[in-house]
C-alpha cells in the first residue's frame, strides 16, 4: 500500500530520482523516461474520460474500460520502477494483455472496416483518445530502447501490454466517434487535387 504524507522531499534536487528498489538514477535515465511516458499516457486518458463521462450515455462502457486501463498503467509504472526480478514486486502478467485483447475484440466488432487511415478528431473524447494512443506508442518506444540496454532488467510483458494498449485506444477512439461514423478519414493527395481543380 502506498502512503504519502509529504509531497516534496528535496531528494531530487540533484537531478536524480529514486526507483522502487531504493537505487537512484538521473532523471533523464531511460527507465525514468519510460515510466514517465506511461504516466503521460494515463494523464491523456484522464482528459478523454473527462469528456466521455460528461457526454453521451453510450460512452459509459468506454469510460469503464478506460478507468481499468488507467489502473493497469500504474501497475506498468510500478513494474518499470523496479529493475530485475524484484522479489514479490508487482509485475505485469499475460492476463493484463489478454484482458486488453478481449476489450479490443468486443468494441471492434461494432466498427465498420476501414478503407483509409483515421485522422485524430471528431468527438472531443475520441480526439483525446487518439492523443493517448500516440503517447502510449511513445511509451512503448521508450521501453524498447530500455530493453536494448537492460533486457535482463525488464519484464517483456510490459512491451506486449503497451503495444496492445495503443491498439485498444485506437479502437475506443473510433467507438467514441459514434462507432466510427464520425471518424475523420485521411484523403491522400487532397491538397494536390484541390490545386488542380482550382488551377
Amino acid at each position: 500500500m502506498v502512503h504519502l504524507s509529504k509531497i516534496y522531499t528535496r531528494s531530487g534536487d540533484d537531478g536524480s530520482t529514486g526507483l522502487g528498489d531504493g537505487s537512484r538514477r538521473p532523471k533523464h535515465d531511460l527507465r525514468i523516461a519510460a515510466f514517465g511516458t506511461v504516466d503521460e499516457t494515463s494523464s491523456a486518458i484522464g482528459v478523454a474520460l473527462a469528456h466521455l463521462e460528461s457526454g453521451n450515455p453510450r460512452h459509459r462502457a468506454l469510460a469503464e474500460v478506460l478507468r481499468n486501463v488507467q489502473n493497469d498503467l500504474f501497475d506498468v509504472g510500478a513494474d518499470l520502477c523496479v529493475p530485475g526480478e524484484g522479489g514479490e514486486r508487482l509485475r505485469i502478467r499475460p492476463l493484463y494483455t489478454e484482458r486488453l485483447e478481449g476489450w479490443i475484440d468486443e468494441h471492434n466488432a461494432r466498427l465498420k472496416p476501414l478503407n483509409s487511415f483515421v485522422l485524430p478528431g471528431g468527438d472531443p473524447g475520441a480526439a483525446w483518445l487518439h492523443l493517448a494512443r500516440t503517447v502510449c506508442r511513445r511509451a512503448e518506444r521508450s521501453v524498447c530502447r530500455l530493453a536494448e540496454v537492460a533486457a535482463e532488467e525488464l519484464n517483456p510483458e510490459v512491451v506486449r501490454y503497451l503495444n496492445r494498449c495503443s491498439d485498444l485506444l485506437f479502437v475506443l477512439a473510433r467507438s467514441a466517434n459514434n462507432d466510427g461514423e464520425a471518424d475523420v478519414l485521411w484523403r491522400p493527395g487532397e491538397a494536390q487535387e484541390d490545386n488542380e481543380a482550382g488551377g
